[in-house]
């Protein structure tokens, strides 16, 4: 909403402006000049891009004027879910958890987690990590590196697009002058005629500059910087991820694990410790351990009365 409300400040300002220097806003609706610059921009994105960038162009456009997917409370409930795989595993060992990492969405561990069973990226972060350590083949600092091979390939992908619309956005001035060249060349054409209409016609020609301009600085620039501010908070979530379940990994209790994991977050994104505490005492869910021949109610209650 941030980015559509300054998309429109922007163009109140410079139209404003113009209509309050008496300007005639008639004269910048100039389509042939829009079909130039807008037309040759798309040309050189389909040069320049594969078709999977181009997608994950609009994607990222649309992302760009929705509301920010993570904050500190997408954080809290990222490290509260690790606290409950972790609590599961603790009491039943890793290997009970085959299951769940295997088929995330029949998952009694991840139920109370919609927002990440949607998450696919995150979720296959998640569930790869896990997987590595139910197979058993993988050390502590080996499944480090492994993810952080992951985050690191999963920042190219996710860089390409934001590098894709600042190349239009470099190119967007140099289409605004190609289309006040043409523009010159017509008005050239109408030397001897009406001095009105070629003062129209050059007009028509700065507008192609003033189009090109304004795009770049004013609309597909900030959207590609926005872009990329979204992908850093994306790698940062999964960055904590990553300190989380190393951290178990080597050997940390489950509330350090997820200690560990909140003061790697941003200050700006980063939960207290005092709601990070309150939010495991009163929203964390660990599914009770399954006995043969009891059934599971009754191994339920039993936990909540030791607990």
């Amino acid at each position: 909403m941030h980015a559509l409300i300054g998309i429109a400040v922007v163009f109140a300002a410079v139209i404003g402006g113009f209509l309050l220097e008496s300007g005639n806003l008639y004269v910048l609706l100039q389509p042939a000049e829009l079909l130039i610059v807008g037309g040759a921009a798309a040309g050189i994105v389909m040069v320049a891009n594969p078709p999977s960038t181009i997608l994950g162009m609009w994607r990222g456009v649309l992302a760009a004027f929705r509301p920010p997917p993570h904050n500190p409370k997408t954080f809290l409930r990222y490290m509260r879910m690790l606290y409950e795989v972790f609590a599961y595993i603790q009491r039943v060992g890793i290997l009970e958890i085959e299951n769940d990492v295997e088929d995330p969405a029949k998952s009694r561990l991840f139920a109370n987690h919609p927002d990440f069973l949607k998450d696919k990226t995150t979720r296959a972060f998640v569930c790869d990590s896990l997987r590595m350590l139910v197979v058993g083949v993988t050390t502590a600092s080996e499944l480090d590196q492994l993810m952080e091979l992951d985050i690191e390939a999963q920042r190219r992908g996710r860089q390409e697009p934001v590098t894709a619309l600042h190349a239009v956005a470099d190119a967007l001035p140099g289409l605004g002058i190609v289309a006040a060249v043409l523009g010159v060349v017509i008005t050239m054409q109408a030397i001897g005629g009406p001095p009105e209409a070629v003062g129209q016609k050059v007009a028509a020609a700065l507008v192609g500059t003033f189009l090109g301009i304004l795009l770049c600085y004013g609309v597909v620039g900030p959207v590609a910087t926005r872009l990329q501010s979204l992908g850093e908070t994306e790698g940062q979530l999964l960055h904590v991820l990553r300190i989380a379940i190393v951290a178990f990994a080597r050997g940390a209790s489950p509330i350090l694990a997820v200690e560990y994991a909140r003061r790697s977050v941003a200050v700006e994104l980063r939960p207290s410790f005092q709601d990070m505490e309150i939010s495991i005492k009163r929203e964390a869910k660990i599914p009770p351990v399954r006995h043969p021949n009891i059934p599971e109610a009754v191994v339920a209650d039993a936990q909540a009365q030791s607990a």
